[in-house]
């Protein structure tokens, strides 16, 4: 007869099995599937597979179409990260003061909606809002007496049509999470900072951004990782272009494996991924902690 623990012991173990299945289902299962398919060729009419070994590797790694989606995949991050981790901030810190607690309701809302808007519904709408003919920016910008701006067809400014949707849809996320974060400074130090006569910007600086460190860098990892993996907004607005100024590694591999029917090496370019959002992980969560330490 089993004892009380152990009883308790398999309990735990059947409220776990569903999670634990939903993890093999959709990401232990396919990661060994990649694995496999980028050592091999598979054949798009037959599906007969050829083990290549690195060839699938050595083609991803010297397409320069893959270097070039991998130059704008990062320039996304660049304005991404600073967009929605330091406008974020910035909302944050406006908030974080003494505000009727309807209306602190009330804009932690209007913040937040838009993250739980359908990524796909928010593109087509900004596609529109876009178009250098019949959006609404452009007419606003031509009453201004201003030229009216290429936002989808001008590779100078494609990538940043792309960046405005994201921060639009997300930098709610991180106006919650670094509010709560300041909410919850103790409030012994603030009043012993303002005991001391310091400024609300030296209290900014020297208590509070030093205090929240380990969430601004959960924030701007989480950007980060989010960043090399976007696909939606762009594959609906622009569809990469114009040229490929706009294509990212997550296009890159999509193409490759669907589009073209190269599994191998979309597989390969997928894996390649893998790897680069884990070193720049750790690269973030080592410099981070040095920062946040300090």
């Amino acid at each position: 007869m089993a004892t009380l623990r152990q009883r308790e012991t398999m309990a735990a173990y059947g409220f776990l099995a569903p999670a634990y299945l939903i993890y093999l289902l959709f990401l232990a299962i396919p990661l060994v599937a990649s694995l496999l398919l980028s050592v091999l060729e598979v054949d798009r009419l037959t599906l007969a597979t050829q083990f290549v070994g690195w060839s699938n590797f050595d083609w991803v790694l010297t397409d320069p179409r893959f270097w070039k989606t991998f130059g704008n995949t990062f320039y996304f991050i660049a304005l991404a990260v600073v967009g929605n981790v330091g406008l974020g901030l910035g909302l944050a810190v406006l908030l974080d003061r003494n505000i009727p607690g309807p209306l602190l309701y009330l804009f932690r809302l209007a913040y937040f909606l838009p993250v739980l808007v359908s990524l796909a519904f928010v593109s087509f709408i900004w596609r529109f809002m876009f178009s250098f003919d019949l959006g609404a920016i452009n007419y606003y910008i031509r009453m201004l007496g201003l030229p009216a701006i290429g936002w989808l067809t001008d590779k100078n400014v494609a990538m940043l049509s792309i960046v405005i949707i994201d921060v639009w849809k997300n930098v709610g996320f991180f106006v919650i999470i670094l509010l709560a974060a300041l909410q919850g400074v103790p409030r012994n130090l603030m009043e012993a900072a303002r005991i001391d006569g310091a400024s609300p910007f030296t209290t900014l600086r020297r208590i509070k951004l030093p205090y929240i460190a380990p969430v601004i860098l959960f924030c701007v990892t989480y950007a980060t990782i989010g960043g090399l993996q976007v696909f939606d907004s762009i594959k609906i607005i622009t569809d990469g272009g114009p040229g490929d100024s706009t294509r990212s590694v997550v296009m890159y591999m999509f193409s490759e494996a669907f589009s073209a029917g190269e599994l191998g090496t979309g597989a390969a370019s997928a894996l390649t991924l893998l790897i680069v959002i884990a070193i720049v992980t750790a690269i973030q969560l080592t410099l981070g902690r040095r920062f946040a330490g300090r």
